[in-house]
């Protein structure tokens, strides 16, 4: 099959009743996903933690990416991407109750259980939605594609943070100055009470999960095999490798992929603790993700407008990973209060890195494109490791310094751009998108 008719085909796929399907898939990684930039200090204060012990929310989540990708790759051999996918919402749905003990009880332990299970269930939806959004249309749109799944899953995370941060930490700012008061009896409880607050609102997400996953069960989304629909025109050029680590542009965009998703959570996840340390009330700090996800729709909308039209998808991404770089300097070396600002324009340098490095990295991969699919996602650890990283810098040094270990991510992700993407690649010329 030619490019050309290769293109004509992924097109009549992408018709917008299965885009949008799939993009409520995406809407419910944001709501899950951007939850956690309000679980961090609410269980900060709640089970009384460090802020090295506080990012082991984002740790426990993402870790389990890693540990579960390949086995998400093997299920999906086995059940098809939209059987998947249903799979992993079930599995969401299971880790979304645990959070009824954990906050009965209190208990730090099962709360970062709970979320392996939640990023356990993402792992196997995100290893079936990427390549699916990837492959439904022409490779060369993908960025445009994967921005318009972006916008729903930042939408999400406007949501969800506004919604958790009206129940969960609604008195935050008197809740906190009457701690200081309160003996060890009265402080015991006013952190139950504190706690319990989560458990209608999981229970909540539990019982969506499982009606979305019965209505994936019975849509009529079509069932795309990457062995076949991922080939394009390298078949030939491709077809004497044996092994996924004969494709070094796939292992550098994981590692790219292990930059992005560190440096979107450490945006998005860090900024209302960093708000909050910043002497900033939670009553106006418990927005400062929202304002990360405002910035993220942005970038998207510019994405959706410019690729492939007037900018490709390396080029995006080089713009990405410049923006990135000079705002963190900014971020790093502005007044306190003024650099929360730069901080929440680091979702725009974050937006268009994901989508863009998705299709650079996986395009005609053929018979390789689960495996591959399944080291992207693996690729996530960086969601687990950076912000430990930047929550122990922020224990030894300051909070605002801690952000310098985001910039090393931004050059990497320029190197990508530039030259990592095409590494034991053929290079062609791909056509415009339609």
């Amino acid at each position: 099959m030619t490019i050309a008719q290769n293109s004509g085909k992924r097109a009549s796929q992408a018709n917008w009743i299965t885009v949008g399907t799939i993009g409520l898939f995406f809407f419910i990684f944001g709501f899950v996903t951007w939850l956690n930039g309000i679980l961090i200090p609410y269980l900060k204060i709640s089970c009384e933690l460090t802020h090295f012990e506080s990012y082991l929310v984002a740790f426990a989540f993402y870790v389990a990416y890693v540990i579960m990708a390949i086995p998400s790759s093997w299920l999906l051999k086995k059940t098809g991407l939209k059987m998947g996918m249903m799979v992993g919402l079930f599995v969401m749905a299971a880790g979304a109750l645990i959070f009824i003990p954990a906050a009965m009880t209190r208990t730090y332990g099962l709360f970062l259980s709970g979320l392996f299970i939640m990023g356990t269930g993402l792992a196997i939806l995100q290893t079936a939605a990427n390549p699916y959004i990837t492959i439904l249309g022409p490779i060369e749109s993908a960025a445009q594609r994967i921005s318009i799944m972006g916008i729903c899953n930042k939408s999400a995370g406007i949501v969800a943070t506004f919604l958790f941060g009206v129940m969960a930490l609604k008195d935050g700012d008197a809740l906190l100055e009457s701690l200081k008061s309160m003996d060890a009896i009265q402080k015991a409880a006013a952190l139950d009470n504190l706690a319990s607050r989560v458990i209608i609102p999981y229970i909540g997400m539990a019982a969506i999960l499982v009606v979305i996953g019965v209505l994936v069960k019975i849509s009529a989304l079509p069932e795309l095999d990457p062995d076949v629909e991922n080939t394009g025109d390298d078949k030939d050029f491709y077809g004497s490798r044996t092994s996924i680590f004969q494709f070094p542009f796939l292992l550098l965009g994981v590692i790219a992929i292990f930059c992005d998703v560190g440096l979107e959570i450490v945006a998005g996840d860090t900024i209302i603790s960093y708000g909050l340390s910043q002497g900033i009330p939670i009553s106006i700090a418990k927005y400062f993700t929202s304002l990360t996800m405002v910035a993220m729709i942005l970038g998207y909308t510019i994405g959706v407008i410019a690729i492939p039209r007037y900018i490709s998808q390396s080029m995006a991404l080089r713009i990405c990973a410049i923006l990135g770089i000079i705002l963190t300097g900014i971020a790093i070396g502005s007044p306190s209060t003024v650099s929360v600002v730069f901080i929440a324009l680091l979702g725009m340098a974050n937006s268009l890195i994901w989508p863009s490095v998705w299709p650079l990295a996986i395009d005609g991969l053929g018979r390789f494109t689960r495996i591959g699919s399944s080291l992207l996602i693996m690729g996530s650890l960086g969601g687990a490791l950076l912000p430990l990283l930047y929550g122990r810098l922020a224990d030894i040094a300051t909070p605002q310094q801690a952000y310098i270990v985001v910039l090393p991510c931004y050059f990497f992700i320029l190197y990508y751009a530039i030259s990592g993407h095409k590494v034991g690649k053929r290079i062609r010329k791909l056509p415009e998108a339609a």
